[in-house]
């Protein structure tokens, strides 16, 4: 958890510096088409696939102590994704005209942005290949049960980005216009991936043990992995197919419609990563020791959905309430202005509704997973993409004839671009889609391991009880001072909204809260007195 949050506090450096650079508009518009489709390649082929097929079989051979064939394993599968990701790589370069046609239809009767958006995908694809890699790295890491190294990596990729992007902002002259943008973008992008390989490798080396990285399909193991891989690509790929879709949907909206989804996106990811990646990551490799022990594994389950519910539920609370000032503090500045902050609050608001169903629809896949089924979460996650784009394009259309300045009453001359509301449509989509998904699973677990499979729902409505009482003092420091500085009270509702919580949570003796901070306690005690 401390590396994802590293990463993705950098990640929001990040996308302030491109908002106050580059706002709302064309050249965001470009970078968030150039950056999808091959983070989509890469999220599928790498961590999210991998992680489901390549971490129960690794996690088993070190389990039973068969090191040598756990080694022969690993190299194999780093040999066939090099030769994988090279090939998409190169397919990338040469395509790249079509797939932005395919990716962002819309954009081929602007040239302006068509073009850029093929320049940036030519850097970006092979990018890629390297952050592929690195997810070799991060699963082999992971099932050592060496977590922090593999996700606060990509704060390497972050800090080249931040460097680019903090060089524009403090160059002199003109602004950069939209292809200059895109290009310094893509390029640090590029060497950030670089560096984010390069750090996993020499621990990752170690741990295997020696590599023999020739794509021998004979190796242990790796027949009986790519048999999951390929399902795999679905199940743990939903997210990402989700906002492929969505993407090609935005291109028809507005100018500003996808930009404030990637922005959305960034925010809704921190809990997502923290309180949803961080349980799921660590629980698949210790399901996957277990065996057929399905009693130890369901109890496993239940115990993370209790303790990631417990911080999810307040953090979607928190950001539907005081969504608003987070978005102007962290990005209205510079071209970022009030009808882009309300844009974006509007779909990071949707989006949020869907966060705890996807946490926990997460740790119901690693049941299926760590018994070797990965057609059962692809199917339902097909059911998810389709159900969630169907809902979304319908709302989308219908919300898109409403300008944001006058849905909230925004003084026509404050506003900056005249944003419309159809990206809320889409994200509602999604947050529909994403309870779909987790009814759906638990009605294939149920089946499977009957009532042994249920998840402990009162600990969830008890958070969101504690959350909603919780909200109520930040809800009174904002009343009683609506007009500090944005970037003073976002931070503010925050801090009171958390201090709450986890206070009355610890005074009430809740075993999550108790336990939370008990662990920051004694990390912290540990750190003070010296010890690694």
């Amino acid at each position: 958890m401390l590396g994802l949050f590293s990463s993705r506090v950098l990640g929001l450096v990040r996308e302030v510096l491109l908002a106050f650079v580059g706002g709302a508009g064309a050249a965001t518009d470009v970078l968030a088409v150039a950056f999808r489709g091959p983070n989509l390649v890469q999220n599928l082929l790498g961590e999210q696939a991998l992680s489901a097929s390549f971490v129960p079989v690794y996690s088993r051979f070190l389990a039973e102590g068969r090191a040598r064939e756990a080694r022969r394993f690993a190299g194999a599968a780093f040999g066939i994704l090099a030769l994988t990701a090279a090939s998409l790589a190169l397919a990338g370069v040469v395509l790249a005209r079509w797939l932005v046609i395919a990716l962002a239809p819309g954009f081929h009767d602007d040239p302006v942005r068509f073009e850029a958006a093929i320049d940036s995908m030519r850097l970006i694809f092979p990018m890629t290949a390297v952050l592929v890699l690195s997810s070799w790295c991060l699963a082999v890491l992971t099932s050592h049960r060496r977590f922090f190294l593999p996700y606060f990596a990509p704060v390497l990729w972050n800090a080249s980005l931040v460097g680019a992007l903090v060089w524009l902002a403090c160059r002199p002259g003109t602004a950069p216009g939209v292809r200059e943008l895109v290009l310094i973008v893509s390029g640090a992008a590029l060497a950030g991936g670089v560096l984010q390989l390069v750090v996993q490798l020499p621990a990752t080396l170690r741990l295997v043990g020696g590599l023999d990285p020739r794509p021998a399909l004979a190796a242990p193991g790796v027949r009986p992995a790519l048999r999951t891989f390929g399902p795999a690509l679905l199940g743990r790929g939903v997210v990402q197919l989700s906002g492929w879709l969505d993407l090609i949907l935005g291109s028809w909206l507005a100018t500003g419609a996808l930009a404030a989804l990637n922005y959305a996106q960034r925010l809704h990811a921190l809990p997502l990563a923290l309180f949803g990646t961080s349980f799921a990551v660590v629980d698949l490799p210790e399901l996957a020791r277990m065996g057929n022990d399905q009693d130890a594994a369901r109890r496993r389950v239940a115990s993370s959905f209790a303790a990631a519910a417990f911080l999810t539920v307040p953090a979607s609370v928190g950001l539907m309430l005081f969504g608003l000032p987070i978005v102007r503090a962290i990005y209205e500045r510079g071209r970022f202005g009030s009808d882009a902050s309300w844009l974006v609050y509007g779909v990071l608001a949707a989006y949020s509704a869907g966060l705890l169903p996807t946490v926990a629809s997460r740790l119901r896949q690693n049941l299926f997973y760590a018994a070797g089924d990965t057609r059962t979460p692809a199917l339902v996650a097909l059911g998810r993409v389709i159900l969630a784009a169907s809902v979304g394009a319908l709302l989308m259309l219908w919300l898109d004839r409403f300008e944001i300045s006058e849905l909230v009453g925004l003084d026509g001359g404050t506003t900056d671009s005249g944003a419309r509301a159809g990206a809320v449509g889409l994200a509602a989509g999604s947050a529909l889609g994403a309870w779909f998904e987790l009814w759906t699973l638990g009605y294939r677990l149920d089946r499977k391991y009957g009532a042994k499979a249920e998840l402990p729902w009162a600990r969830a409505t008890m958070a969101g009880g504690l959350a909603l009482g919780s909200s109520l003092p930040a809800l009174g420091v904002w009343l009683l001072v609506p007009a500090l500085p944005a970037v003073i009270l976002g931070p503010t509702l925050v801090v009171v909204f958390a201090s709450v919580y986890l206070g009355t949570g610890w005074g009430l003796r809740l075993p999550e809260a108790r336990g939370l901070l008990g662990q920051v306690a004694a990390l912290a005690g540990r750190r003070g007195a010296g010890s690694p």
